[in-house]
């Protein structure tokens, strides 16, 4: 689905694995990849100075990891000094990374505001798609499972969708990506309705389903255009539990999702749909941030 990918790491989130499973990222199509780890400022004393022997020591680290590189296969490592948050976007944007590869851990929204999340920051700032992976499971992974991992990153996506015009802009972009996706990346799609339990009469109840239904079914018209295979359910009940499940039972490699509102959607109050999906989900989430 991307060719070129930025990965980044704390050394504390797993993500610097993938540095050994560098020909298995590469079955999946991805052409680029770029390993970061940032280093902070070395703050002993009156001025913030550069942590030279920190910057060596993550280098190294990095490039040890490094074999068996496949032929035609560009592979970087940035280690700069700074904050993340400040050196993300400038490395993504040096090497135009089209996607960005990033941890998080699974928080309340409160314990969010009050240690920070860089990728919560990257959400809100960033305008590129963020992979969010939850680093409890990358760090478990035996060798076996990571390799498999790497080559279906993006093999399955399950797509909310619910008529709105953060839904629309979701499969917008996944039809631009899915158009221009390298061989063995994107294969399949789910296309997933969840309908709120309420209060309606049954027959006004029947005729929603039957609307989400037929409205689905055009999306998938779309995006078999495409060569994509694609599925579609409509549910009745809570959208995060249906959607949770549904990404287990049918073998899901990632969430994608969207919101209506630029720079807030880790912000929304607690019980948000999206914000609750990015913060507790332990499926990969691939997030698109929505027009500026």
């Amino acid at each position: 689905m991307f060719q070129r990918c930025l990965i980044c790491t704390d050394f504390a989130d797993g993500l610097y694995r993938f540095v050994e499973f560098v020909p298995s990222l590469a079955a999946s199509g991805i052409k680029q990849i770029v390993f970061l780890h940032t280093v902070p400022l070395w703050t002993e004393g009156e001025i913030p100075r550069i942590d030279e022997e920190g910057i060596l020591k993550a280098s190294d680290r990095l490039r040890s990891g490094l074999k068996n590189i496949p032929e035609g296969i560009e592979v970087h490592v940035e280690v700069p000094s700074g904050r993340p948050l400040d050196t993300i976007p400038k490395v993504a944007q040096n090497y135009k990374s089209e996607v960005i590869l990033t941890g998080m851990q699974s928080r309340s929204f409160l314990q969010e505001k009050l240690f920070g999340s860089t990728t919560a920051g990257l959400a809100r700032g960033c305008a590129r798609p963020l992979l969010i992976l939850r680093p409890q499971l990358v760090s478990t992974y035996t060798c076996e499972e990571l390799d498999l991992r790497s080559r279906h990153l993006f093999r399955y996506l399950l797509i909310p969708y619910d008529g709105s015009k953060a839904a629309d802009y979701l499969v917008q972009k996944v039809k631009e990506y899915a158009q221009k996706r390298p061989d063995d990346s994107l294969q399949q799609c789910m296309l997933m309705w969840v309908i709120e339990e309420g209060g309606r009469r049954p027959v006004l109840k029947k005729q929603q389903l039957q609307t989400a239904q037929e409205k689905l079914e055009e999306i998938k018209a779309e995006l078999e255009e495409l060569d994509l295979q694609v599925h579609t359910e409509v549910r009745e009940g809570n959208p995060y539990i249906e959607l949770l499940d549904a990404a287990t039972v049918f073998d899901i490699s990632a969430i994608a999702i969207s919101s209506n509102h630029m720079g807030s959607i880790l912000e929304w109050p607690v019980g948000s749909f999206a914000s609750e999906l990015m913060r507790r989900s332990w499926h990969p989430v691939l997030f698109f941030p929505p027009q500026g």
